[in-house]
């Protein structure tokens, strides 16, 4: 529910466009206010993504490739513990085994034992399982610079592949094929990870195309499932390449063309390839292959991810969908002590007037689930949040998630520039970062933080505010465009699925769900006397229910049995005395 006591509902601007951008003329208005200019947009054609030659360090990286490949040489993959990670280091072995690379090996690093990254530790470890001439890094190494020179004294080469912020040093690597590099010409900067290898595996193709080499034939297409998955579920910005990217993934899977571990994690998740959408990747696949990351080995999501039969991936997927189920059940616990620290602070008198951002510790929480935490909290109060845990005797380790307006790895540079030797590492996006924070130091991060964001936002609380495609007539408010758009496009960061907003009498309300955290409501409209259901997840019964209600919404098709009926998903609802 939101707790925030200011909230602000505006509707995105409609641009005038000469043509119709669909012949649904709702469509057409969602289509404009995101920016979408001309039907062929819509068209989603790979011929027409930006091609991969003016990515950093791209023609120094494919030469190495080529030299690892043609030379024979063993090659090990660094992946990252989370979706991005996994759906990157599997891109990269099926993409390298169809360019023609025949010694491939990976490494995921596990959380707890050796943190993020290709560390000096991880290097050690390739070296004593592989010996490789080259280890490449998928999701990771922009900031790997002790890891890199460690490989270099093992005489190993490193290409690193990454897409997070670059450091003021970089690593000494042969190449960092990075769109976010300072200088990068990449039009597309918010390439995820997985997208960063993926463009790396057609810049490789593309030069063996020139050598009339026979791998030139490549069906690298058949990547794009696990492209998509990695893209959504690392929440970045769906611009127009990331949507192209995502859409011809989706078509992949719904067609059936994708690998069988792709089938049994939506499986277990109750979900269907038929009509996969990026909210079925969002939260019915991510969260399961996070799960075994936070917890236990993401290996295990790389094996099921890789597996060639049903039988193996089901049985994986099980797996996953089971460490999936402990980290809720760990989640709910932390949540309940989180709770009861924002309450103390309450109790011992912040003013929320000067609270502009929100720090807690419990040593005894989850390193894997601490930014779930963060997130949720964030979610709730609309402030910047770093969650603390235990990391040894001298440091905690902390999650940090942000909101619109204050970008995080920013907030932390901050720090680090005006408290030198507080933060011990830190590297992340704007909204999303991690860190490693002197233990002793912790009271005074607390202060530094808030102060640090109380800048940021110019001394101004922020401002929770709902962008909607405003209000809905009765003949637009229907099933057919509730399930048309679910499908029409590939919603996501940056280019938010529709919200619309009303004002709604309760006709009745019942709280549901085992825990009874939801709400279940018939509305009815004033104007038009149409009366809908519509369902209020974790939100409690509204007071005074005979007063009009002001409503932020989505369409939705809710399915009983097999039958599709119109419901509203509600996002906010509250008196409209706060509209």
């Amino acid at each position: 529910m939101d707790t925030t006591s200011s909230v602000s509902i505006r509707q995105r601007p409609v641009p005038d466009i000469a043509q119709p951008l669909h012949e649904n003329a709702l469509i057409h208005r969602i289509l404009a206010a995101r920016g979408v200019r001309d039907q062929y947009e819509l068209n989603f054609a790979l011929a027409d993504i930006p091609r991969p030659d003016t990515l950093p360090m791209i023609d120094a990286a494919v030469s190495r490739f080529l030299s690892a490949r043609d030379n024979d040489e063993r090659v090990v993959i660094v992946g990252d513990y989370d979706c991005d990670g996994a759906t990157s280091t599997v891109v990269a072995l099926l993409g390298l085994a169809l360019l023609g690379f025949r010694q491939l090996d990976y490494l995921i690093p596990s959380r707890f034992e050796f943190g993020y990254g290709l560390s000096p530790a991880i290097t050690d470890l390739a070296q004593e399982n592989f010996q490789p001439q080259l280890i490449v890094t998928v999701d990771n190494g922009v900031a790997s610079v002790e890891g890199v020179e460690r490989a270099r004294e093992h005489g190993i080469d490193v290409v690193v592949t990454d897409h997070h912020l670059a450091p003021e040093v970089l690593p000494d690597a042969v190449a960092i094929v990075n769109p976010n590099l300072p200088g990068s010409r990449f039009e597309g900067r918010n390439l995820a990870g997985v997208g960063v290898i993926f463009y790396t595996l057609l810049a490789i193709r593309a030069r063996l195309k020139v050598l009339a080499d026979p791998h030139a034939a490549a069906k690298l297409t058949e990547l794009l499932d696990l492209v998509a998955i990695g893209t959504v579920a690392d929440v970045v910005p769906l611009d127009a390449l990331n949507r192209t990217l995502v859409e011809q993934g989706l078509r992949r899977i719904r067609a059936g063309h994708t690998r069988p571990g792709v089938v049994a994690l939506l499986k277990a998740a109750g979900r269907s390839s038929d009509t996969i959408t990026t909210q079925d990747i969002g939260f019915g696949i991510g969260p399961r292959l996070n799960a075994a990351g936070r917890l236990d080995d993401m290996r295990v999501g790389v094996q099921c991810l890789l597996s060639e039969s049903d039988g193996a991936a089901n049985e994986l997927a099980m797996q996953l969908n089971a460490l999936n189920v402990a980290r809720q059940s760990i989640e709910r616990e932390m949540r309940d002590g989180a709770a009861v620290q924002l309450e103390n602070l309450e109790l011992n008198g912040t003013a929320e007037q000067e609270t502009f951002a929100i720090c807690l510790k419990d040593e005894t929480w989850h390193q894997g689930v601490i930014g779930i935490l963060a997130g949720r909290i964030k979610e709730a109060r609309f402030k910047p949040v770093v969650v603390f845990t235990a990391d040894d005797a001298d440091h905690l380790k902390g999650s940090a998630r942000s909101i619109p307006g204050v970008h995080i790895r920013d907030v932390l540079q901050n720090i680090v520039a005006r408290h030198p030797g507080m933060i011990t590492k830190f590297g992340g996006h704007a909204m999303a970062a991690g860190l490693t924070l002197q233990r002793a130091t912790f009271d005074a991060f607390k202060l530094a933080f808030n102060e640090a964001v109380r800048i940021v936002l110019d001394g101004q609380q922020s401002k929770r505010e709902y962008l909607t495609d405003g209000p809905l007539g009765e003949h637009e408010r229907t099933l057919d465009n509730a399930m048309l758009l679910v499908r029409f496009m590939p919603w996501g960061q940056e280019f938010e699925a529709p919200v619309f907003n009303d004002i709604f009498r309760i006709v009745s309300q019942k709280s549901v769900g085992a825990d009874k955290s939801h709400l279940k409501l018939l509305l009815e409209s004033p104007d038009l006397g149409q009366r809908i259901d519509a369902i209020a997840f974790n939100h409690q019964p509204v007071k005074a229910p005979d007063k009009l209600v002001c409503v932020v919404y989505s369409l939705d098709a809710n399915e009983f049995r097999g039958a599709h009926s119109l419901q509203l998903r509600v996002q906010y609802l509250e008196a409209c005395a706060l509209r």
